[in-house]
């Protein structure tokens, strides 16, 4: 069994980790959530009596019998699970990241930047994941609020460095839709239905940041792309965003049919590999130390060992590579070889006479001012 992971309310982000390989001991899950706090009380209460099974799908539900998130906190919520979030209204909006305490302490940052986006940064087998969450406004909201949010999110982007994963989370409250003309860089043509404005914004956003919308990648049948059902309409507005480098890392992306928390919103599940590249050592040839043949003893020594090796015959054989090889031999014996191990490099190019002759000033410097501590040597 996978070793952990993370749930939420309106948008729901399951991604699991595996360092070196799917089989690794240190596999692992996480999960974005935009808090939903518009939904009613019995809405907000996970349950653990639904049908989810967790040696199947390695998930664990969790109860929230809080009546309200609000705050800019950190809070264990049970089941060995931390959520970290960030709501100014309890009312609305709100986002937060859910993650298993045993990996809490691989937590690097966090970054609340408002009650519509943040950013979670953690190592993980020397590999630096950003788990972003975010939670765009709705359709009907001001195109001020609308602005800020994208202009939020592309802070947040700008200050990850290109050489680090992005997962974001999000509900996006747009359609990207089907077909990929002219943004297939960005996209396949597996989504849902035709494309609207916000769809249109969070295209260009991925198209700005380089990023790829991995829902779109996926042939699904309709009913395990849609994330968003409610009486007659059939939506896809969550979407999880990846870097176009590592989408290769992306294995499976689908919508959990049937197992939604809120009543409109069903889990969106990812798994990702992380592929850790390990330095390979490289290997350097042992080699004779020919040198020491500079010192008159060394060079007496291997005198009189390579005549015993060549049987005190003072005229080599007429077979060269034998006597050559009795000559490596001899040398490997009389005067050693290298550790085969490459010399760390020092950065020793500054450390000329001028530097010298300074560091040199300065203990005596220093010397004089112990011995005789006035205001005259100070």
């Amino acid at each position: 069994m996978v070793n952990n992971l993370i749930c939420n309310e309106q948008f729901r982000l399951f991604i699991k980790v595996c360092p070196q390989g799917p089989h690794h001991p240190s596999n692992h899950m996480l999960n974005t959530n935009p808090i939903n706090n518009n939904k009613s009380k019995q809405q907000r209460r996970l349950s653990a009596s639904t049908s989810f099974d967790p040696e199947h799908y390695t998930v664990v539900v969790m109860d929230e019998r809080r009546d309200q998130v609000k705050g800019s906190k950190a809070r264990s919520i049970g089941a060995g699970f931390k959520l970290f979030y960030y709501s100014v209204d309890s009312k609305r909006n709100g986002v937060g990241v859910v993650l298993k305490e045993e990996f809490v302490r691989n937590v690097l940052k966090v970054k609340r930047v408002s009650d519509r986006v943040m950013s979670l940064k953690l190592e993980i087998e020397r590999v630096m994941l950003n788990v972003v969450s975010g939670y765009a406004p709705q359709v009907g909201c001001e195109l001020e609020e609308k602005e800020r949010f994208w202009s939020e999110l592309d802070e947040v982007m700008e200050s990850i460095p290109t050489g680090e994963r992005v997962v974001i989370g999000a509900d996006f409250n747009g359609h990207v839709g089907e077909g990929n003309r002219g943004d297939e860089e960005v996209m396949d043509k597996f989504g849902v239905k035709e494309r609207n404005l916000e769809g249109q914004t969070a295209v260009d956003f991925a198209k700005r940041m380089n990023m790829a919308v991995v829902n779109i990648y996926f042939q699904k049948r309709e009913e395990h792309s849609v994330t968003y059902k409610s009486g007659g309409r059939r939506t896809q507005v969550d979407y999880i965003l990846c870097r176009r480098g590592n989408l290769k890392e992306i294995s499976d992306y689908k919508v959990v049919v049937g197992e939604s928390v809120a009543r409109q919103h069903r889990m969106v599940v990812c798994r990702m590999t992380l592929m850790v590249c390990k330095k390979k050592r490289s290997e350097i040839e042992k080699k004779t130390k020919w040198w020491k043949l500079k010192k008159e003893e060394c060079c007496e020594e291997f005198r009189q060992k390579l005549r015993q090796a060549l049987g005190g015959q003072v005229v080599l054989p007429d077979d060269w590579e034998t006597t050559a090889e009795v000559i490596r031999e001899t040398g490997r014996k009389v005067l050693s070889v290298s550790s085969g191990r490459s010399k760390e490099d020092k950065e020793t190019w500054w450390w000329n006479e001028e530097v010298q002759d300074s560091v040199q000033r300065k203990r005596l410097a220093k010397k004089k001012c112990n011995m005789d501590r006035t205001d005259e040597n100070r």
